[in-house]
């Protein structure tokens, strides 16, 4: 999980809420393009093209908005067009008998004791990564990491695949301590110098072999 430095929201999102009247109110549900496209893109902007949970690459429209306080919670209805509420997470197409994951997987549970936010700007220091690919509490005590690492199935095999595949090229040995140096610190591009994109799992890459 990779910490996420929010945006301002985009003006035309703003000026559609602030069409609010007496005869109508704004919902997430009648949120439609092209507002709700200019909302994808300031996410997709901020996140790096990486998905906020899990770190996948968001691609091929293969991802959706998703309410970190749930929108369908009675507590926070006041937050379903709040949008430093809102994230993007990856599965947004889920084929049949595709494991779920991450915002899919998380649903409408909340817990504010058990839940790491991606807004947090620690959360990148709960987590621990092993080079077999598994995603782990950085504390054994961290129940908190605990819990949302099984939540959103940080760890189911499809996600440790992904991860370990992304962590093989840096076990070359063959590579020299200098040339793994260079090639960590190319992967670890800033998204501003890199088209707007992170590459995809930054921290497992990060902790492993950015010392």
């Amino acid at each position: 999980m990779k910490f996420i430095n929010k945006n301002q929201e985009p003006t035309e999102f703003s000026d559609w809420k602030n069409k609010e009247n007496e005869n109508w109110q704004p919902t997430y549900n009648e949120l439609q393009n092209p507002e709700k496209q200019k909302v994808f893109q300031s996410l997709l902007d901020e996140q790096g093209y990486i998905c906020c949970y899990c770190e996948r690459e968001l691609k091929n429209n293969d991802y959706h908005i998703e309410h970190f306080k749930p929108k369908d919670q009675n507590e926070f209805p006041e937050l379903q067009l709040e949008y430093a509420n809102l994230l993007c997470s990856c599965q947004r197409n889920v084929n049949h008998g595709e494991p779920l994951h991450c915002g899919n997987s998380k649903k409408n549970w909340y817990d504010d004791n058990l839940l790491i936010s991606p807004l947090d700007t620690d959360c990148e220091e709960h987590f621990s990564y092993r080079a077999d690919g598994h995603i782990i509490p950085s504390q054994a005590d961290n129940k908190k990491a605990e819990t949302t690492i099984e939540r959103l199935q940080l760890n189911i095999e499809k996600l440790i695949d992904l991860r370990k595949n992304a962590i093989e090229p840096f076990l070359d040995g063959d590579l020299t301590e200098e040339e793994l140096d260079s090639f960590v610190n190319g992967y670890l591009i800033e998204k501003d110098s890199n088209n707007g994109k992170y590459n995809e799992f930054y921290t497992t890459i990060q902790y492993l072999f950015k010392k």
